[in-house]
């Protein structure tokens, strides 16, 4: 029963992140494309974790952890994009 709720909860994560992607590539503005790719990550780490119980091990993890910083660094960097029009800004003597 416990593995037949999982791979439910993995079946609406891909419904999801589909729904996500269709607001990335079809998106009104800029910042409701962010907040889609966001999403997109949230649900990947979501997936991953449900997987990481099924296949009972601890393997996956460290997974979530990297998706989970590559995420935030990647909405921060849209942000700034988005604010000033780079990311990084550079010093003109």
């Amino acid at each position: 029963m416990f593995e037949i709720i999982m791979m439910g909860c993995l079946f609406f994560l891909t419904l999801s992140i589909i729904a996500a992607l269709y607001r990335v590539i079809k998106g009104p503005s800029m910042p409701d494309r962010v907040m889609a790719l966001d999403a997109i990550g949230i649900n990947l780490i979501a997936g991953v974790a449900i997987l990481s119980i099924l296949l009972k091990t601890y393997a996956y993890l460290e997974i979530i952890l990297l998706i989970g910083c590559l995420s935030f660094v990647g909405t921060i960097a849209f942000a700034r994009y988005i604010e000033r029009g780079v990311v990084i800004e550079r010093e003109r003597d």
